[in-house]
């Protein structure tokens, strides 16, 4: 990823503080508490971002704290890892200052409270993003926590700009100085028919609906003029925004869980690959950093490539992300019943 010995010592050091206790546990033992970051509880997600022509951008997803306490202490020890990482890099916090009361409760309800995104790019200093729960104050509470973090953002138009769905999932922002700080609103779509999955993208000028249908079929391995129903872990959309005056928002972003729709990483894989090099980037890339990451062979085991996503950003080119656990305490064996999603006759 371009990272030299010492930006990724650096960065090893940084991750486990943020994880706090949880680093002295021995993986003999059980998870000390479910997490909703991966299937297997570790409180750890990588996701490997790749675009036509360019490096590809490393990403770590974690939870800190994770398994000490209640979720009440969670949050306030995720709170703490999140700003003694914004000090040790010089990094703003100023975003997640005005809604903080919104998400991190003194009695917060819901599957976490708080995760921490850095992107460890070359030189020493990531760029940050947090992770907050929108039904922090109940789930019924989800869309009035969402709106009211928006107005305070300043994005008074974003909300009603969102696609009808099921469950608000997150409300990500950018920390200090990115290039175009973004928040991010992610939504589920359980039950989702993929002839209906074009109709998601509401971004200004985001990608046309064949274009998504088509990534959807080939992540899911699904053939080309089949419909079918999302009747497992369901697909996720992501909408950005940048700009406060807009109506519409400026990205947008398809999540698959392909290891729900996938006999094993092997299939995954290929899927994979197959959609990078519809996109123009080295195909590889993927199975270099499987191969980095663990010394099982892709067929023995599903769940290793947790999602694929299609990602659309207002100046820059197509991307794809790939979302990728680490599995510290179990690998899922693969799927050997029908994993395709449910077809629609």
């Amino acid at each position: 990823m371009g990272l030299d010995g010492g930006d990724s010592a650096s960065y090893a050091r940084a991750l486990t503080d943020a994880l706090g206790p949880v680093v002295h546990r021995t993986l003999d033992l059980p998870p000390a508490v479910p997490t909703f970051l991966s299937d297997d509880h570790t409180p750890v997600e990588f996701s490997l971002s790749m675009s036509p022509g360019g490096t590809p951008a490393l990403r770590v997803l974690l939870e800190p704290a994770s398994g000490f306490g209640d979720l009440g202490e969670s949050s306030r020890l995720g709170l703490r890892a999140l700003r003694s990482l914004a000090r040790r890099w010089d990094i703003a916090t100023d975003q997640l200052d005005l809604v903080q009361d919104l998400f991190l409760p003194d009695d917060p309800q819901g599957s976490f409270a708080l995760w921490i995104a850095l992107e460890l790019t070359p030189g020493g200093t990531p760029r940050m993003k947090v992770y907050l729960n929108p039904a922090a104050t109940g789930p019924d509470r989800a869309a009035a926590t969402i709106r009211e973090a928006l107005r305070r953002l300043g994005h008074h138009q974003a909300y009603d700009s969102l696609p009808p769905a099921d469950r608000l999932l997150f409300l990500a922002l950018d920390l200090g100085a990115w290039e175009t700080p973004r928040l991010k609103v992610y939504t589920a779509h359980h039950g989702l028919r993929a002839s209906t999955v074009g109709t998601l993208n509401r971004m200004a000028g985001g990608p046309p609906a064949a274009e998504t249908e088509a990534f959807l079929h080939t992540a899911a391995g699904l053939p080309a003029d089949q419909d079918a129903v999302f009747d497992r872990r369901p697909v996720l959309s992501c909408h950005s925004f940048t700009d406060p005056a807009a109506d519409r928002p400026s990205g947008f972003t398809l999540h698959v869980p392909v290891r729900d729709y996938a006999q094993d990483d092997r299939e995954a894989l290929g899927r994979a690959e197959t959609l990078l090099t519809r996109y123009g980037i080295a195909p590889g890339i993927l199975g270099d950093a499987l191969g980095a990451l663990t010394p099982r062979r892709p067929e023995d085991g599903v769940g290793l490539i947790a999602y694929l996503a299609m990602v659309h950003q207002d100046g820059r080119l197509p991307r794809l992300t790939a979302y990728l656990s680490s599995e510290a305490y179990r690998v899922r064996t693969p799927n050997r019943r029908p994993t395709g999603p449910r077809p629609v006759r």
